[in-house]
């Protein structure tokens, strides 16, 4: 496993003393180190649910023998970031996600990943990671964003939104 650079040895006794400091038990230093990068940010309303589907995938994983190690990434949401000075991050975000991912996995020593992405710069981001990594890893999507719901109970997303400003901006409603 390529967590045994971290466990295994006299000289890795430091390594461990830390892994310690996190909760991991002496049985845990057999089994391998699977990593859980969750999108999740409260900033980002597709991703309101991942911290659920991270306390899922984490449990999963010790219940098929593994030690999960969650960690969580940057994201920027095109929809709250257009307009503005915002927009000039969405782009570059995609390579700092890959660059993140990449570095915790790799300076952890991790044996695989499961990877909790939402959104059209996370979700490649988080791609681009798992091939450079080259170590098993499975994406779980959190799907697409719920609609809301008006007073009436009828559905409202973005794209309602963005058709009633049109609709404004044209004078066709007040």
């Amino acid at each position: 496993m390529l967590s045994d650079s971290i466990k295994k040895g006299i000289e890795r006794a430091p390594h461990r003393s830390l892994l310690r400091a996190t909760g991991v038990k002496e049985e845990d230093f057999a089994k391998p180190f699977i990593g859980v990068c969750n999108s999740y940010l409260d900033l980002i309303p597709g991703h309101v649910h991942l911290q659920e589907f991270g306390r899922k995938v984490k449990q999963a994983i010790r219940e098929a023998g593994g030690v999960p190690f969650e960690f969580n990434t940057i994201g920027v949401d095109d929809g709250i970031a257009m307009g503005h000075i915002g927009m000039r991050y969405s782009l570059p975000s995609r390579e700092l996600i890959a660059d993140c991912v990449e570095t915790v996995a790799a300076a952890h020593c991790l044996d695989g990943m499961v990877c909790i992405p939402n959104c059209d710069k996370i979700v490649p981001g988080m791609l681009m990671a798992a091939a450079r990594l080259n170590i098993p890893t499975v994406f779980l999507s959190g799907g697409p964003m719920a609609a809301g719901r008006k007073a009436d109970g009828e559905a409202i997303d973005l794209i309602t939104v963005f058709e009633a400003l049109g609709r404004r901006q044209s004078g066709k409603i007040s």
